[in-house]
C-alpha cells in the first residue's frame, strides 16, 4: 500500500503529509527501497548491474563511484561489483540486495522478511548491519517480520496485526514489561521462553534429564 501496488480497502497511507495515491507513482518509488524476502537479484545480471537497476528503469546511470560505496555501507569488497549472483553465499546477496535498495537514497525503507532463509549468525549480523544503516542514513524503516526476538531487537516501535487489523502499537520495552495485549504478549512468551530454557539447561549439571 506504501508503494501503491496495493489500494486500501479503508483509510489512507500518507507519506509525510502526503496521501500515496495523490503522488506520481515514478516520483513515490523513488523515494521508497525495497529489499524482498526472496532476495530477489537477477540471476543473468552482475553484482553491479543489480544495485544499479533502480536508476537505470529511471533512465540514469549509477557511476561506479556510487556503487564502490554502497558496497561499502553493506560491508562488501568492491572486487564483489563483477561477480554474479550465484558466486555469493546467501547473506552476500541479500547484503547486495540493501544496496540495492538504497541505490536511489530513499527516505523509507521496506524490508520483507529480509533475514528469513539466512543461518542465525549471518541472520543476526546482518539485521545489527541494517539497523546501523538506518541509523546512519536517517531512513525510516519498515521491517515484516514473524520473528518477535528479531522485532524486539531491532525496532523502536513493534507493531502486531491480526487477520489485517493493527492490535499492538508499543515500545519493545513495553511489550517486555507486559503491555500491548494478549495476541502481541503470546508473540513475546516465545523468546522469552526460549530464553529461560537455556538458561536452566545452562544450571543443570551434566548427565541431567534430557
Amino acid at each position: 500500500m506504501v508503494n501503491t501496488l496495493v489500494e486500501p480497502s479503508g483509510g489512507r497511507v500518507l507519506f509525510g503529509e502526503d496521501d500515496v495515491t495523490t503522488l506520481p507513482q515514478a516520483q513515490l518509488r523513488r523515494r521508497v527501497g525495497y529489499v524482498f524476502q526472496g532476495i530477489g537479484l537477477f540471476p543473468h545480471f552482475t553484482v553491479s548491474e543489480n544495485i544499479a537497476i533502480g536508476p537505470r528503469l529511471a533512465g540514469e546511470t549509477l557511476p561506479a563511484s556510487r556503487i564502490a560505496d554502497l558496497l561499502n555501507l553493506v560491508e562488501l569488497d568492491i572486487e564483489m561489483a563483477s561477480r554474479m549472483p550465484d558466486e555469493l553465499s546467501g547473506g552476500q546477496r541479500q547484503r547486495v540486495g540493501v544496496a540495492r535498495a538504497l541505490a536511489n537514497a530513499p527516505e523509507l525503507l521496506i524490508m520483507d522478511e529480509p533475514f528469513g532463509a539466512l543461518d542465525p549468525i549471518t541472520r543476526d549480523a546482518l539485521g545489527e548491519k541494517v539497523r546501523e544503516l538506518h541509523t546512519k542514513l536517517g531512513l525510516t524503516t519498515i521491517m515484516v517480520t514473524h520473528d518477535m526476538a528479531e522485532a524486539l531487537l531491532l525496532a523502536d516501535r513493534v507493531l502486531v496485526m491480526d487477520k489485517g487489523a493493527l492490535v499492538t502499537d508499543e515500545t519493545p520495552r513495553a511489550l517486555l514489561k507486559g503491555e500491548g495485549g494478549e495476541i502481541a504478549q503470546g508473540l513475546v512468551a516465545v523468546p522469552r521462553e526460549q530464553a529461560e530454557r537455556l538458561a536452566h539447561m545452562e544450571d543443570m549439571p551434566e548427565g541431567g534429564p534430557a
